[in-house]
C-alpha cells in the first residue's frame, strides 16, 4: 500500500489532498480493490467504476452528516475504505468481516442500508422530508447505478421527489448507455454554463423580477419557459427528469475528478431537485474487467495476473443445469420462453437467450413487470420460463398472487440461491420464499434434491399446465451425481423414500437431502437407524408419506434451508397435528428467526447446525432424551 492511502483514515484526510494527489489515491484504491476481491471475492467491476464518483463525493460533502445513500450498495468498496473501514476491508464477505453492501450497524458513514436496488431516492426523499421536518440543515445524495432505474420504484420516488420539490441530489452512476462525444462535449459545455453560479443567480433574479411585471411578465416568463424546454430537448440528453421535476446536469465523466468535483460544487448550492448523469466504466482499471464486466460483477476468488476464475472441481452447479436443460426442453417445445430481470448470466438464461434470442427476455430490474410480463404470455399459451433469486421474488409478491396464481397461469418460477448463499448475507439469502409461497392458492412447490433431479423436476413443471409452479433450488454445484441423459416427468406431490430406519426419520426438502443421508450414515456407526424421505414437494404435501411414517415410528425430524416460520416443517407439523399422532415427537430443523450474516456458506450451516455434524448431533440429543 502506498503513502497517500495509509494517511486516508476519514473523508476528512481526502479534503487536504491536491486534484493531482487524488489521482493517484483513486489508483492506489484500484489496486486495493482488486487484490482483495482476486481473494475473497466480491463485486470487482461495480465497485472500479465508482472510484473517481466515491472519492469526489466525499470531497465535496461531509459525510456523514451529509446523508450518502447508495443504490443496490455493490458499488460501494471504495466509499468503505476512506471512511475508516480501510484495515479491515481484507476481510470482506469473511463472516464477521466486512459486508459486502451497506450496513447501518457497520458505520456511520452507512446512514441506510442497501442490497436491492431502486431503493435509494425513495429512502434518501424519506430522510429529506426528515430534514425538513426537525428543521435540520445537511444533503442527501441518492447514487443510482447499475441498471436500478429500470426499477419502478425507482421512478416511483423520482415522481414523488419532483412533485414535492425539496433540495435532494439524485447521481444516475450511468455505465451502460453509449453517448457519442459530440454531444457530450456539448453537454459537458452546458453543464458548465447552467451549474455556474452566476448563471443561476442572474436566472432567479430575472425571473423573479419579470414575475412581477403583471401579466407582461408572466407572459415572459412563459415564453422563456417554453424556449428553454425546446432547446434543452435538442442539446439535453434529460428532458424526462426535467419532465419530473428535477434540474438535469450531464453527462458527466465520472473519470474526470476535476470535472466531477467542480460540478458537485456548483450544484451543492442550488435548490430543489437535481438530477447529475455521470459516465463511468465498469471495471475501470484492471483490463480483464473492462473487457468483460459482467463476469466480474460478482466474482468468485480469481488469479488477478490471468483474470482466470478460479474453479473448484467439476461438478456443476445447479445454475448450469438450469440452463442446460432450459435449453434442451426449448428445443423439444417452441412454446418455451425464458424470462430474466437483469440476471442473465446469474440465473444460467444466458445459455436460452444464445439459442433462442427471440424467445428470451431480460426486462431489467424490474421483477414486478418480470412476473406480469410471463403471466400475460402463459394467458395466450405460452410456457414462461421465469428465473429470479429467491430473494428478488420477494419483491413481486402482489404479482405472483393476483396476475399469476389467483389465475391459475401456468408461470414456471425457476428461484435460484433459495437458502444461504454465503458471502453476500442476509440482503441476499434465499431464506423466506417456502413462507411466503406455501399459503398461496394453486400454487405448486418443489426442490431438487440433487443436479439430476433438477432435470427431472424442469421437465415435470413444464409438462404442468393447470397452474404455476415454483422451483427452488440453492447457489453453488451439485451433489455430485450421474446426470441421466433424457429427462422424465415426476408425480405431483409424491415423495421418495431415500434410506429405511426404525429409531427415527428425516423428511428432507431440497438441498437438505444430502446432508440427511450423510448424517444417517454417520448415525448409523454409533448404532442409530434413521431414515431418510426426499419429500420433493412441499405443496401439494406427500401427505400419504407422512401418515407412513408416523404410523411407523415416534420421532420425525423435518430439515429444510427456509425460517422454520411457516416452511416446509410447518407443513408438516400442521398435518400431524391435524391427522392426531399425538404420540409422534416432531422436531423441525431449519433457519431461526432471524436475519442471518454474511459468511462462506459451509461456514453458516456449520453454524446453524444444518450440516451433517448438527443434524447427527440433534437426533442424539431426542433419541437419548
Amino acid at each position: 500500500m502506498s503513502n497517500i492511502l495509509k494517511t486516508v483514515n476519514s473523508p476528512k484526510d481526502i479534503k487536504r489532498l491536491s486534484i493531482p494527489e487524488l489521482v493517484k489515491l483513486a489508483g492506489e484504491i484500484r489496486n486495493v480493490i482488486i487484490s482483495v476481491v482476486s481473494k475473497n471475492g466480491g463485486h470487482l467491476a461495480p465497485s472500479l467504476g465508482t472510484v473517481e464518483l466515491t472519492l469526489a463525493l466525499h470531497y465535496v460533502f461531509n459525510a456523514p452528516q451529509d446523508k450518502i445513500i447508495w443504490d443496490v450498495g455493490h458499488q460501494t468498496y471504495t466509499h468503505k475504505i476512506i471512511t475508516g473501514r480501510r484495515k479491515e476491508f481484507e476481510t470482506l464477505g469473511q463472516y464477521q468481516g466486512l459486508a459486502k453492501f451497506p450496513k447501518k450497524n457497520e458505520s456511520p458513514y452507512d446512514p441506510y442500508g442497501t442490497g436491492h436496488a431502486s431503493t435509494s431516492i425513495s429512502s434518501a426523499l424519506g430522510m429529506v422530508c426528515a430534514r425538513d421536518i426537525g428543521g435540520e440543515i445537511y444533503s442527501v445524495i441518492a447514487v443510482v447505478g447499475d441498471g436500478a432505474l429500470s426499477g419502478g420504484l425507482a421512478f416511483e420516488g423520482l415522481n414523488n421527489a419532483g412533485e414535492l420539490g425539496k433540495n435532494i441530489i439524485v447521481i444516475l452512476n450511468d455505465n451502460e448507455m453509449s453517448i457519442s462525444k459530440n454531444v457530450g462535449a456539448l453537454s459537458k459545455y452546458m453543464t458548465d454554463l447552467i451549474s455556474a453560479p452566476l448563471y443561476n443567480r442572474l436566472k432567479s433574479d430575472i425571473w423573479q423580477l419579470t414575475g412581477k411585471l403583471s401579466k407582461v411578465g408572466k407572459r415572459i416568463q412563459t415564453l422563456v419557459h417554453r424556449i428553454d424546454e425546446g432547446l434543452k430537448g435538442i442539446i439535453v440528453p434529460g428532458m424526462l427528469f426535467e419532465e419530473l421535476g428535477f434540474r438535469y446536469f450531464g453527462p458527466i465523466d465520472g473519470h474526470n475528478l476535476t470535472q466531477l468535483i467542480r460540478t458537485l460544487k456548483q450544484i451543492r448550492t442550488l435548490s430543489g431537485p437535481i438530477f447529475v448523469h455521470v459516465l463511468t466504466k465498469k471495471g475501470k482499471g484492471y483490463k480483464y474487467a473492462e473487457e468483460d464486466a459482467p463476469r466480474f460483477h460478482g466474482v468468485s476468488p480469481f488469479e488477478r495476473m490471468t483474470g482466470t476464475v478460479q474453479t473448484k472441481g467439476t461438478v456443476p452447479t445447479y445454475t448450469e443445469i438450469f440452463g442446460r436443460t432450459l435449453v434442451r426442453l426449448g428445443e423439444e417445445d417452441p412454446r418455451i420462453v425464458g424470462i430474466t430481470a437483469a440476471m442473465s448470466e446469474g440465473t444460467g438464461m444466458n445459455r436460452f437467450a444464445k439459442r433462442f434470442p427471440r424467445r428470451f427476455f431480460d426486462v431489467g430490474i424490474a421483477e414486478q413487470h418480470a412476473v406480469t410480463f410471463a403471466a400475460g404470455l402463459a394467458a395466450r399459451g405460452y410456457r414462461p420460463v421465469t428465473a429470479i433469486y429467491s430473494t428478488f421474488l420477494q419483491r413481486a409478491y402482489d404479482q405472483v398472487v393476483h396476475d399469476v396464481a389467483l389465475q391459475k397461469l401456468p408461470v414456471v418460477f425457476a428461484l435460484d440461491r433459495a437458502g444461504i448463499v454465503g458471502e453476500d448475507g442476509p440482503t441476499h439469502h434465499g431464506t423466506f420464499d417456502l413462507s411466503y409461497l406455501r399459503h398461496v392458492p394453486n400454487l405448486i412447490i418443489m426442490a431438487p434434491k440433487d443436479e439430476n433431479e433438477l432435470q427431472h423436476m424442469m421437465k415435470t413443471a413444464l409438462a404442468y399446465e393447470d397452474g404455476p409452479i415454483v422451483l427452488r433450488y440453492p447457489r453453488g454445484r451439485g451433489v455430485g451425481v450421474v446426470l441421466d441423459l433424457s429427462f422424465r416427468t415426476l408425480p405431483i406431490g409424491e415423495s421418495e423414500v431415500v434410506e429405511e430406519g426404525r429409531d427415527a426419520v428425516f423428511l428432507a426438502i431440497g438441498s437438505m437431502v444430502a446432508p440427511a443421508l450423510e448424517a444417517a450414515q454417520e448415525l448409523k456407526k454409533e448404532g442409530y437407524s434413521v431414515g431418510v424421505v426426499n419429500m420433493r414437494f412441499v405443496k401439494p404435501l406427500d401427505r400419504a408419506c407422512v401418515d407412513h411414517v408416523c404410523r411407523k415410528t415416534d420421532t420425525v425430524f423435518t430439515l429444510e434451508e427456509n425460517v422454520l416460520t411457516g416452511g416446509f416443517g410447518t407443513a408438516v407439523l400442521e398435518y400431524v397435528l391435524e391427522a392426531g399422532y399425538s404420540k409422534v415427537s416432531l422436531k423441525r430443523l431449519g433457519l431461526p428467526d432471524a436475519f442471518i450474516d454474511h459468511g462462506g456458506r459451509s461456514e453458516l450451516l456449520h453454524m446453524l447446525k444444518l450440516d451433517p455434524e448438527g443434524i447427527a448431533q440433534a437426533v442424539k440429543q431426542e433419541l437419548q432424551r
